[in-house]
């Protein structure tokens, strides 16, 4: 028995990957978070209106622009706005979140394409959530590999959950790790903070016990040595494991790993899960 295979440090394993799954369930239903989306609207240059937003909204050359009507209001930026309002083009990945009442209305770009996606705290994915199943935690799934930058950012384009859609990420460099003795390699994509990474991958669970188009995993930035923790017990679902309305990433094809990573989040119940 190693050290971390007591029965004491596997109990401080297991109760640190509890509550980081807490704080993950909490941010996927929180009461504007993924679950409470109600509808994906693809934007053009001819007006739309939408159930669950106010307002007709259009795209072109100068970006988003929403016509309110008489007595309708938004807030963006903590600032009400009626009739007429220019949300000017949008970066990608990027977008505003306006707030209508208890909704928000997220308008932003994916995959060079402007959407409406409104977001209510009734939604009934949200208010039926009760959790996402996963594998019980275990260290033998944290492994170190090292992480080796690129000369250069390698623009990596990957499909989406939406079918026609792409993504292009700058992929910084690429980790190494060993599991059950196999040589394993991913491509590392930037994460959400300065110098982390995210590495988007599928394995042999995938459409068995996980879910089939993706799982993503988070990672601190590289040691200065290279040296990274990749802890699939914190591997996660991406939003289009629960509803079809999200634009997520698809793996790089080299990030299909041959071997069963029995770790982290599974199906979704909302995808009949167990």
């Amino acid at each position: 028995m190693t050290v971390q295979d007591t029965p004491a440090d596997l109990h401080a394993f297991t109760i640190g990957w509890e509550e980081w799954h807490t704080r993950q369930e909490g941010r996927l239903a929180a009461p504007h978070g993924f679950l409470a989306i109600t509808g994906l609207h693809w934007l053009g240059e001819e007006p739309q209106r939408f159930p669950d937003a106010p307002g007709a909204w259009t795209t072109g050359a100068e970006g988003v622009v929403v016509v309110l009507d008489e007595g309708e209001e938004l807030v963006v930026d903590g600032a009400p706005v009626r009739g007429e309002y220019r949300f000017g083009v949008l970066p990608e990945r990027g977008g505003v979140n306006a707030v209508w009442g208890d909704a928000v209305i997220e308008v932003a770009k994916r995959g060079g394409h402007d959407i409406v996606r409104p977001r209510h705290p009734d939604a009934p994915l949200r208010t039926a959530f009760t959790g996402t199943p996963a594998y019980p935690p275990h260290p033998r799934w944290a492994v170190t590999g090292r992480y080796t930058p690129f000369d250069a950012p390698r623009p990596t384009t990957v499909g989406a959950a939406v079918e026609g859609l792409e993504h292009v990420y700058d992929a910084p460099g690429r980790i190494e790790f060993e599991l059950d003795g196999r040589e394993l390699a991913l491509t590392a994509f930037p994460g959400h903070s300065p110098g982390s990474l995210l590495v988007l991958f599928t394995d042999a669970t995938s459409g068995v016990t996980t879910y089939a188009a993706n799982r993503a995993l988070a990672l601190e930035p590289p040691a200065a040595d290279g040296t990274v923790v990749l802890d699939f017990n914190r591997a996660t679902n991406l939003p289009c494991a629960y509803t079809d309305l999200a634009t997520c990433p698809l793996p790089p094809a080299e990030n299909r790993l041959p071997v069963a990573i029995e770790a982290g989040e599974r199906i979704p119940r909302e995808r009949g899960g167990a």
